[in-house]
């Protein structure tokens, strides 16, 4: 089951940030007295009480004007209710109730979804601040008063968000269905992928902005199998006002990700490999997901001797960690090459989950050893005693040795590549794990 994802709004300078950075135990997000100073990295994942779950911190809200403060807060906002699970609202007690506090929260009534209001910088412990009523006029229940500069009420407020995550175990779907997300940058074409392969209008296909308004689950059963596809399409670049828009997809990419077996990067063929591409899939890399890579429009290249040899040189070197991940050229629109898909879906979650056998692995391990000698420094060389299996999705295997230290990247790599050559894990990224052989052991 994918995180739930928690959603922070709130005006400028009311200290979503500083909240956002103690809750993720570290300085993700720049703090400063100046509105709009978010500029990096806005989600991080964060725990209580067992629970993970996704935080976002919607600031990067820079007002020229009246009405643009406006235009932005509704904006924020907007994002907020189409991917949080649940979503907090700090205010600033001591500048009390705003014009735009009204706004935002007869936003977020109509929403349905779980709402914590927080009225931030109450900075004494003791009685409740009598400034604190005055936010009952919101109509979103009991403020909860904190003061994320000295920590104080968080762990309620942390309390209140778990209370309103779902079950763990609820929503899972039927465990013989391959759950895949369909992941890429905005406008490559995955929204018109997933309705030809359902044969229906499932998702609505425009250039509009935010077309899609959340990543939707299709379920879906052919002769391959069954499938739940996830398509993360929904949020685009739309303006300079809109900046964050690009961060807040990636927040709907990973929550796509969690929940996949599968991911399917799509990628604009007119276009080829984007930074927002590159992104995408290094999380889908490093989640150890099965994954393909999907060039669409391909009906809309030009073509001559070579191109598609020449276009796929091109995808790995821009793509050079996911070289183990097939390619397929297709076309949304006109069904090219799409009934080649599934195969390759159902043969990438195979290998994903893939277990191999102690004894060949080890049959394996020492016929690599002896082709190439392991590295040796001062004299000292590493020794090899033994492999073994520990995990699945992706698979993770355990070397053991004599010296971590001299077990150097480029071998682990050739080790990689023996077990690719041996076992296949077409699809999967494969991790190994050094650990020294103790006496114990």
């Amino acid at each position: 089951m994918a995180k739930p994802i928690v959603a922070l709004i709130g005006r400028p300078n009311v200290g979503k940030s500083t909240f956002f950075n103690y809750i993720l135990g570290e300085r993700k997000s720049i703090v400063e007295d100046t509105p709009g100073v978010t500029r990096d990295r806005i989600y991080g994942e964060a725990e209580w009480n067992g629970r993970k779950f996704t935080l976002i911190d919607t600031g990067g809200i820079e007002p020229d004007s009246e009405d643009e403060i406006l235009v932005q807060m509704r904006r924020q906002a907007t994002l907020a209710m189409e991917m949080a699970d649940v979503i907090i609202f700090i205010t600033d007690i001591k500048q009390g109730v705003t014009a735009s506090d009204y706004e935002v929260a007869t936003m977020l009534r109509k929403t349905g979804k779980p709402i914590i209001l927080v009225c931030n910088k109450s900075d004494h412990i003791g009685e409740v601040p009598p400034e604190l009523y005055e936010f009952y006029t919101l109509g979103l229940g009991d403020p909860f008063p904190v003061s994320s500069l000295n920590q104080l009420g968080t762990g309620d407020v942390l309390d209140a968000i778990v209370s309103n995550f779902p079950p763990e175990d609820e929503n899972e779907e039927e465990g013989e269905a391959i759950h895949v997300a369909i992941i890429g940058k905005p406008n490559a074409g995955k929204s018109s992928l997933i309705n030809k392969l359902l044969g229906e209008e499932r998702l609505i296909v425009s250039n509009i902005a935010g077309t899609t308004r959340d990543a939707i689950d299709s379920p879906l059963e052919n002769e391959y199998g069954k499938y739940i596809f996830i398509d993360t399409a929904g949020i685009r670049k739309k303006s300079k006002i809109d900046e964050n828009i690009e961060k807040y997809s990636i927040v709907r990419a990973l929550n796509a990700i969690d929940k996949a077996d599968v991911c399917v990067l799509v990628i604009d063929a007119t276009e080829g490999v984007t930074e927002q591409d590159t992104k995408i899939a290094g999380e889908a890399h490093e989640a150890g997901k099965g994954i393909i890579i999907l060039v669409n429009k391909w009906d809309a290249v030009s073509k001559e001797t070579g191109s598609l040899e020449n276009y796929t040189k091109e995808v790995y070197t821009k793509l050079a960690y996911l070289t183990y991940a097939p390619i397929l050229f297709v076309s949304a629109k006109t069904g090219q090459r799409l009934d080649k898909l599934f195969p390759l879906i159902n043969s990438v979650n195979e290998q994903n989950a893939m277990r191999v056998k102690t004894s060949s692995l080890n049959d394996v391990m020492n016929e690599a050893v002896t082709l190439v000698q392991p590295p040796s420094d001062k004299g000292r060389r590493l020794k090899i005693y033994y492999a073994t299996q520990a995990s699945i999705r992706p698979p993770t295997f355990v070397v053991f040795c004599n010296n971590a230290k001299l077990f150097h990247f480029s071998y682990q790599r050739y080790l990689e590549n023996q077990l690719r050559k041996n076992f296949g894990f077409q699809g999967t990224p494969v991790r190994i794990i050094i650990r020294e052989k103790t006496k114990e052991d």
